[in-house]
């Protein structure tokens, strides 16, 4: 065999090789999307999963990202954003004291209305009520215990409308945040917070990748995203050691989870699954969570 026909044999193979990768990987993607895409299907209800390999960006799956949801509770992380943004602005500092108060004005025409302590899912920040608290603590209590009385105080310090518009520069288009929690005037006008999944994912992925802040600021959002009470869904059947910082969401019918996840071995990846319209919430939110660990088993085998 000459030289040149060995080149090209070797050429050949070399190609050969580079194809049968790409199809492996292919194939590889197509069964993870056609199992996420069964169990969807097992779900009574509309379902958006945004999956960003943060590690290997070109390995993600999106499924009805562009899905309009009311955003329930995952509309607190983008006020947590602005929190950090206006202190880092100098309007004031996050050890600094507000007083809180449990009276807020609705959006509709001003009236006012209170929070209902039997429906918080934070109880502890109501024995506060007429004293000073910390910036910093309320905000802990909005992520991590999911205070809507912390939430309402805090949009008041921020303007909701300050919040929508940083969302914006962050390049998340569709994402509205109007209003605190419980107004029902509002509610009843179809004035709701809401997001689509493309977008939790984009600000999701600003904070891991540290544009939603300063470093040490974005740093520090992933470490009160980390200390997340409720762990129904993202984390739910994943390993214990594992660091997932998220943030959860849920009103009847609703229930949602977005996050990052950070496997041992340095891959990471942002993780976004809403769903509504669920007739039975149990069952719906066990293949949530098990559409998570499809996802995860996925990037830690792969």
């Amino acid at each position: 065999m000459t030289l040149k026909n060995t080149m090209t044999t070797g050429l050949l193979l070399l190609f050969l090789v580079a194809i049968s990768s790409c199809k492996k990987e292919t194939s590889h993607k197509e069964n993870l999307e056609s199992t996420i895409l069964s169990q969807i299907d097992s779900i009574d209800g509309t379902v958006a999963v945004a999956f960003f390999n943060l590690s290997a960006p070109e390995d993600s799956l999106f499924i009805n990202i562009d899905e309009k949801f009311h955003a329930a509770s995952t509309m607190k992380v983008p006020v947590m954003i602005e929190l950090f943004k206006q202190a880092a602005q100098g309007k004031f500092n996050l050890n600094d004291s507000v007083f809180l108060k449990n009276e807020f004005k609705s959006i509709v025409d001003s009236s006012l209305y209170s929070m209902d302590i039997g429906v918080d899912s934070d109880h502890i920040v109501y024995n506060k009520i007429n004293k000073k608290v910390a910036i910093k603590d309320l905000m802990y209590s909005m992520i991590t215990a999911s205070s809507n009385l912390a939430t309402n105080v805090l949009i008041e310090l921020v303007d909701a409308k300050k919040v929508t518009a940083t969302m914006r520069d962050l390049g998340a288009k569709d994402i509205e945040v109007l209003r605190g929690v419980e107004d029902l005037k509002a509610f009843e006008k179809g004035l709701s917070n809401s997001t689509t999944a493309r977008d939790l994912m984009i600000i999701m992925k600003a904070i891991a990748q540290h544009k939603a802040g300063s470093e040490a600021d974005s740093k520090a959002m992933i470490a009160v995203l980390e200390d997340q009470l409720f762990k129904s869904i993202i984390p739910k059947y994943l390993p214990k050691t594992l660091k997932v910082a998220h943030k959860t969401g849920s009103i009847t019918g609703v229930h949602h989870d977005a996050g990052i996840v950070y496997l041992p071995d340095g891959k990471s990846y942002v993780l976004v699954i809403l769903s509504k319209n669920i007739k039975n919430s149990d069952t719906a939110t066990q293949q949530l969570a098990r559409i998570s660990k499809t996802i995860y088993d996925y990037v830690s085998t792969n």
